[in-house]
């Protein structure tokens, strides 16, 4: 059995890992879809055409899972008082935050296809908001049933 401190300790861990791994994902997505930007504004400079502010707002997007980690780390470390919820907090902690960030990191991912899509036709932006909506919706499932576990624990 370990001590009420180690035990914390734990707890406070997999209370930062929520966040931490989720703004891994962030991290991660806003890249890939900052690249893609990037790139695509380069192909209107060279082609003469201005170049869209809305590609700044899709790469963006997978940001606001770290805000997600963010909430889910502190109704973990909310669990503190009682330090045997560890091994709970520890695992939702871990599991919770590695869900989030793998939202974002796909996100991420289909942001920077967007970027292509939208100066390439100059159209659909609303649509490719849609769709990052939906995968962004997986990280609110996330923490929204991680929450919902940890009501369960005194």
């Amino acid at each position: 059995m370990l001590d009420p401190i180690t035990q914390k300790a734990l707890l406070q861990a997999g209370a930062f890992c929520a966040l931490g791994f989720a703004a891994l994902g962030s991290a991660y997505g806003c890249g890939v879809a900052g690249a893609s930007a990037i790139g695509s504004w380069k192909k209107c400079y060279l082609q003469g055409k201005v170049a869209p502010f809305q590609l700044a707002i899709l790469t963006g997007v997978p940001m606001s899972q770290t805000i997600y980690g963010m909430i889910l780390m502190l109704i973990l470390n909310g669990k503190a008082d009682n330090p045997a919820n560890w091994i709970s907090c520890l695992i939702i902690g871990i599991l919770g935050g590695i869900g989030i960030a793998m939202s974002a990191a796909f996100q991420g991912r289909a942001a920077a296809g967007a970027c292509d899509a939208f100066v390439e036709s100059g159209q659909g932006f609303n649509n490719y908001l849609i769709a990052l909506g939906v995968i962004e919706t997986i990280a609110i499932f996330v923490m929204a049933f991680a929450i919902l576990l940890l009501s369960n624990i005194a």
